[in-house]
């Protein structure tokens, strides 16, 4: 291990112990049926023992050789989707592990959720909060199933190893901020479970904006300092406990806000490959999984806080048609400016910098379109601000993962627009009917609670809707103790 991190062994912690089952592989040979060999079995009795296997044609014949017999190749995954409530009858010899009680109860939670998605209306129990319905969902009933199983069961053990900076803490304001607020409200949250035996999920809380700060030699163009951090705190977790070895890593998850965060998970092959990765960062083009990873907002957050940054005026009273303002960071912004940048044209105000004296937020709440514009990646808090200031995104982004699209229907309250398409941007925009206009921008204020950073977290803000989209990713898996199961 890299001396210049031996932080990560500050806390000493004792392996877990988890017992495991042993087979009994001894085999009698069957010597025959003459009362010398075996006096007990008796002319009667063998009557009684052929009478009770035609009546079972289910008990296993190696019962008459005296064999032990078990099911060695049992999958829970395939039998929970048979039927998720016969766990307990395919190990009728074995005391159900706590792993196995936790693939149960989710494929519970799956068939509930199931069931609810067929429904033609919500037959959910009544939710003193809010109640998902519209057409900016995907499909309302479902989600509102998920969300409350969520609530119900999901439990997520943090991983105590590891000392700030680099762990457990990252700054909480500014353009990455919604990654220190992750982690710090992820430490006192209710979802949090301090019995790893109890948890779905497991969190590695390493910071990459403070591995980044601590840890990178600005300038250096080094990045291995970085990436054996983050091997060193691995190989701590799997000595220290058992559940990264079990899994490879498929129900660990890591959050990045950082731009760099997907490259640094490569570090680790079982990390990049099978964990869980939440990025701001959400490029499919770069090895993002829309099946496995989480695309999460980035939030600007100037104070730590949403303070002045939501609400706005209704679509009457907003006199600009399209508005963009930002510096030349990558090559779509290039083309943007290159064709739009101080054109005259009616209704268009896309500009590389704000004239002296106007305020970036009062043009947003002015406009009825806002252009979200990939920078040097495809995150961009643009996109969040739109939604908070009562502007329909549009989002001009090759690649992008969109966050909570499991859930919510962008189409439905934004406008996507292909890079190739950037010189007919006003025509575009100009044939949308004001009807639809009217809409878009109504949905986008009622999708607006999923993206609000609330402190602390409240039900269906955006910290609730992140570990909503995990939740998602670990019913898709299913894991499995070969050392429990063998």
């Amino acid at each position: 291990m890299s001396t210049e991190y031996k932080q990560l062994n500050s806390h000493k912690y004792t392996r877990s112990i988890f017992w495991r089952e042993k087979m009994d592989t001894k085999c009698i040979k069957n010597r025959g049926s003459s009362s010398s060999t075996l006096p007990w079995l008796t002319p009667s009795l063998i009557i009684i023992i052929l009478s009770f296997i035609s009546i079972h044609p289910t008990t296993p014949t190696s019962f008459l050789n005296n064999r032990y017999t078990t099911t060695s190749n049992f999958t829970l995954s395939s039998s929970i989707k048979a039927n998720p409530h016969r766990i307990l009858s395919s190990f009728p010899n074995k005391k159900q592990s706590n792993l196995q009680r936790i693939e149960a109860s989710l494929a519970k939670a799956r068939a509930a959720i199931k069931k609810a998605a067929s429904m033609a209306t919500n037959s959910s129990i009544e939710d003193p909060d809010y109640v998902p319905s519209g057409s900016v969902y995907r499909n309302p009933n479902s989600f509102h199933r998920s969300y409350l199983e969520m609530e119900k069961r999901f439990k997520i053990f943090v991983y105590e190893e590891g000392d700030p900076p680099i762990f457990h803490s990252a700054p909480c304001y500014g353009i990455l901020g919604l990654e220190g607020i992750f982690i710090n409200d992820m430490e006192i949250s209710r979802f949090r479970t301090r019995d790893p035996e109890k948890a779905h999920v497991y969190f590695l809380p390493f910071s990459i904006i403070t591995l980044i700060n601590y840890v990178y030699i600005v300038g250096s163009h080094d990045w291995n300092p970085m990436y054996n951090t983050v091997r060193d705190y691995i190989k701590v977790i799997s000595q220290n406990h058992h559940y990264w070895n079990r899994s490879h890593g498929a129900d660990h998850f890591m959050f990045a806000c950082h731009d760099w965060g997907p490259v640094i998970s490569r570090s680790v092959p079982y990390l990049y490959k099978n964990s869980i990765r939440a990025l701001c960062n959400a490029n499919t083009s770069e090895g993002f999984k829309l099946s496995r990873d989480v695309s999460i907002p980035e939030i600007y957050l100037p104070h730590g806080t949403t303070e002045g940054l939501l609400g706005g005026p209704p679509p009457s009273k907003r006199t600009i048609l399209v508005f963009f303002s930002g510096g030349v960071h990558g090559y779509i912004r290039e083309v943007l400016l290159k064709h739009w940048e101080n054109k005259t044209e009616n209704g268009v105000k896309i500009l590389k910098y704000l004239p002296k004296g106007e305020d970036y937020n009062q043009q947003v709440r002015k406009s009825k379109y806002c252009i979200c514009a990939s920078g040097w990646e495809v995150a961009s808090p643009r996109m969040v601000e739109a939604l908070y200031m009562g502007c329909v995104p549009v989002l001009v982004k090759d690649d992008y993962a969109k966050p909570f699209s499991d859930v919510l229907n962008w189409d439905t309250f934004s406008v996507d627009i292909p890079t190739k398409k950037i010189p007919q941007l006003k025509d575009i925009l100009m044939a949308i009917p004001q009807r639809k206009y009217i809409r878009l921008q109504r949905n986008g204020v009622q999708v607006r609670k999923h993206f609000v950073v609330n402190l602390p977290p409240k039900r269906y803000d955006v910290f609730h809707m992140m570990l909503h989209s995990i939740w998602l990713r670990r019913l898709n898996i299913h894991i499995r103790d070969m050392h429990n199961e063998s």
